[in-house]
């Protein structure tokens, strides 16, 4: 999953002679992952990919992480934060690290300038657009993007985001491994299944390709085991006159995301979109609430016994979270080994609620989330102790 495309111009037959109007052969690159053993893509460049006249070191921009010790459940607050040069942020480089750990890691960035040309080859990327408008060009064409939109991006995509409106907020969630579906909404063909909260429908991917007539000198970061390296190519990388394939970006929307309801409190599980290496993503959308006569309408207290729970809140009332200094932009971590839930009255205060309008962004991580500098400088300590409503930062 995705399902095969076919976007600009492609031979009948693969690995044969393909040809320009000048009479050139056009450059094959098969994108593919698992070895040669699962999805690909097929693209044909008018110039060599392989074409690379400089190779540099360069600092990466991710920062250290520090454990969550002493455990405790935490706050942040994306919109307190801020840039040293806000109207020069880009969507990569400008990227501030919340969390992580080895198998994710969580930034965020207020993109106000395109950015450079990106390439990840540790593992794909899922970005969430918060608010604003940009477009994600790509080696397989452009994506025009806004509010709510998840981007999928397939391992070692180039890419460049350039905003189209004053200011993008990005939530990215970049893995150490491979981001889809989860498996249980697939058929053994990798077609969704009727009981699946979206479906190809839903689904959109680049349209044409996207030639850039460049010749000089051009600079790709690529992020690799490593580290970060700057390489510079004799040509511009989007120079792909057609491709075609199962392995590509492609664009979700939150707003279409149907979500799965009960007469009593469903968990978590049935809000799930994505699935990456040990680490799963839900949508909280708005919904009917439960429609047993006693049902009590909000998350139950609960433990996470195997994964730490990290929420961000992107949009409508959260009810679970009134009083606890929750807003629009603020993110709560729940951590493996400490019992959370609804803030005190909450429960009560939900009896006979029909409906909710609550949109959120959760990952569950199954091992450890520990904290970026983002994090840290943004954290509401209040929040710790609101279900007691004292504690060492209470006032």
């Amino acid at each position: 999953m995705p399902y095969y495309r076919r976007v600009g111009e492609i031979p009948r037959k693969r690995h044969t002679q393909f040809r320009s109007p000048a009479g050139a052969l056009y450059a094959e690159e098969l994108m593919g992952v698992e070895g040669f053993s699962s999805d690909s893509a097929l693209l044909y460049h008018r110039h060599l990919p392989t074409a690379i006249v400089n190779s540099e070191v360069m600092e990466d921009f991710r920062g250290e992480l520090v454990p969550n010790h002493p455990l405790k459940p935490r706050a942040f607050k994306t919109q307190d934060l801020t840039w040293t040069s806000p109207t020069e942020v880009n969507g990569v480089t400008g990227r501030r690290t919340l969390f992580g750990n080895n198998d994710v890691v969580i930034s965020f960035a207020v993109a106000t300038t395109p950015s450079p040309l990106y390439r990840n080859a540790v593992g794909d990327e899922l970005i969430y657009v918060q608010s604003g408008s940009g477009t994600f060009e790509t080696i397989y064409g452009s994506l025009a993007v806004g509010e709510g939109d998840y981007i999928v991006l397939p391992t070692s995509t180039t890419y460049r985001v350039v905003p189209t409106s004053e200011e993008l907020r990005l939530y990215a969630m970049e893995a150490t491994g491979h981001i889809a579906p989860p498996k249980r909404y697939l058929s053994t063909k990798g077609q969704f299944l009727e009981h699946a909260p979206y479906c190809e429908r839903d689904l959109r991917g680049p349209g044409e390709p996207m030639l850039v007539d460049d010749e000089g000198d051009v600079e790709v970061i690529v992020r690799h085991r490593a580290g970060l390296t700057r390489l510079t190519y004799d040509h511009h990388p989007f120079d792909v006159v057609g491709w075609d394939g199962c392995l590509y970006p492609w664009v979700f929307n939150i707003h279409d995301f149907e979500p799965i309801t009960g007469r009593i409190h469903q968990p978590p599980p049935v809000h799930q979109t994505f699935e990456g290496p040990n680490f799963v993503v839900c949508s909280f959308c708005p919904r009917k609430l439960d429609y047993h006569p006693e049902a009590v309408p909000i998350p139950y207290n609960h433990a996470n016994v195997d994964s730490d729970e990290l929420m961000f809140y992107v949009a409508g009332e959260y009810g679970a979270r009134k009083g606890s200094g929750i807003d629009i932009g603020s993110l709560s971590l729940h951590p493996s080994g400490v019992t959370h839930g609804p803030a005190p009255g909450a429960a009560e205060a939900s009896l006979g609620a029909q409906e909710s309008n609550e949109m959120a962004v959760m990952v569950d991580t199954f091992r450890p989330l520990h904290l970026g500098e983002a994090a840290l400088g943004s954290e509401d300590k209040r929040y710790t102790w609101s279900w007691a409503r004292r504690g060492p930062d209470w006032v």
